[in-house]
């Protein structure tokens, strides 16, 4: 029997409260098509809750994987003892049975970057797999892996960080990889995430999904239709090819020069530091009612409770037309995706244990879930500000989760 060394179970608060929490931060805000691990531990899910997870070859023989937004247990998981890989006759049966794995992960690595985090190059699990993948694509064509082959090693003592093209020989067969070789792995993640997608992969799996063809039709508008990005959940709400074209915004009357420049980033920066001085009435007539075709997450509150209207039938005597976010049931602020690893194991928690013990990604998707009276508004706004950059999809790729989360606030805060 192999040896094995037990530890402590590795979630999101302990590495948090580690030497590596801003690594863990950067980590959980990754946008990479998926995760390949040989852990058992639950970290991985923590960190990438909206992904799908196969736990396993038995999983993966019978879904449907769609390569984007998913993470791959290969060795099994702590929550089903049976899956482990453990002892020797666990490998011996790992390496004979798990053939279909083996082609899936085969096409992974040569259709991806693969960035190999906690491995040696010599590890023959490894080296089994990279001889199985020179051995498809044959000698020829061996050098176009050069890219997708990334090792990150620590370094060896007097050694100094460095980046490397090398090879690996395997059965006389030089497999070329680049080598990085640091103590510090904040550079590389920050490296992963300067590739960006406006996309999340979650929905870009949605897509893939559910993709079907278009068809001419003479009567187009009755299977199209155009959702936003926030909206978005799960599979079931993509039903449509998504196309590139303009979306034609329906028109809500003229509005005074400069409030028609106005944007929903623009509502959300006022929302948190009050600093832009805005005729409270012009954004209720003319920008918040163009921003809420697309997102109902919209700052209307703060506007409404500034002119006096705090009640439904003041509301209704307005006239303003903002019902998708006035009348919008404060469940669809929560992510459905993460609603089952909340009660799972923050329901017992307060908004501020629930900061401490997440990364602020996890935490803005956990927060919704909490009963109003358990949601400081106080805290909530300092959360806010403090992660405003993340309200970007430039630079964050759980922009909505933020955004959903500051809608939640003005309701809160400035709503009835």
């Amino acid at each position: 029997m192999k040896s094995v060394t037990i530890y402590p179970t590795l979630d999101q608060s302990k590495a948090k409260e580690s030497d590596y929490s801003e690594e863990v931060g950067l980590l959980a805000n990754l946008n990479v098509d998926g995760v390949i691990t040989t852990n058992w531990d639950m970290f991985i899910e923590q960190l990438f809750p909206e992904y799908k997870t196969y736990i396993g070859q038995e999983e993966l023989l019978f879904s449907n994987p769609q390569e984007i937004g998913e993470i791959y247990k290969i060795h099994g998981c702590s929550t089903s003892a049976g899956s482990l890989v453990l002892t020797d006759s666990d490998y011996d049966s790992f390496n004979e049975k798990n053939t279909y794995l083996a082609a899936k992960l085969i096409t992974l690595f040569v259709e991806h970057p693969v960035v190999f985090i906690g491995y040696s190059i010599a590890d023959e699990n490894i080296s089994s797999l990279l001889k199985a993948i020179s051995g498809c694509i044959g000698k020829d064509n061996i050098e176009q892996l050069r890219k997708n082959l990334i090792f990150v090693q620590r370094l060896s003592e007097g050694e100094e960080p460095n980046i490397s093209d090398t090879y690996l020989t395997i059965d006389r067969i030089q497999i070329p990889l680049v080598l990085v070789k640091t103590n510090d792995f904040l550079p590389v993640y920050k490296a992963i995430h300067s590739t960006k997608r406006k996309i999340p992969a979650r929905v870009l799996r949605y897509c893939k999904e559910q993709l079907y063809e278009l068809v001419q039709s003479a009567e187009p508008e009755k299977k199209i239709c155009v959702v936003d990005i926030d909206e978005i959940e799960t599979k079931d709400d993509v039903e449509f090819l998504v196309g590139v074209g303009v979306a034609q915004q329906e028109f809500v009357g003229p509005s005074p020069i400069g409030y028609e420049s106005i944007s929903t980033n623009d509502l959300f920066e006022d929302l948190l530091h009050e600093n832009k001085g805005y005729d409270c009435e012009q954004i209720l007539k003319h920008v918040a009612p163009k921003s809420c075709k697309s997102t109902p997450n919209v700052p209307v509150f703060m506007y409404l409770s500034k002119l006096g209207i705090d009640s439904e039938r003041a509301y209704k005597e307005s006239g303003y037309q903002l019902d998708k976010v006035v009348y919008r049931d404060i469940k669809k602020m929560r992510m459905e995706s993460y609603k089952r690893p909340f009660f799972r194991n923050y329901r017992h928690m307060d908004m501020d244990e629930i900061i401490k013990a997440c990364t602020p990604e996890n935490a803005s998707a956990y927060i919704p879930f909490l009963s109003a009276d358990k949601i400081n508004t106080t805290t909530l706004h300092q959360f806010l500000i403090e992660n405003e950059e993340k309200f970007d999809y430039g630079v964050s790729n759980y922009a909505s989760n933020y955004r959903k989360l500051a809608a939640l606030y003005d309701r809160l805060r400035w709503g009835w």
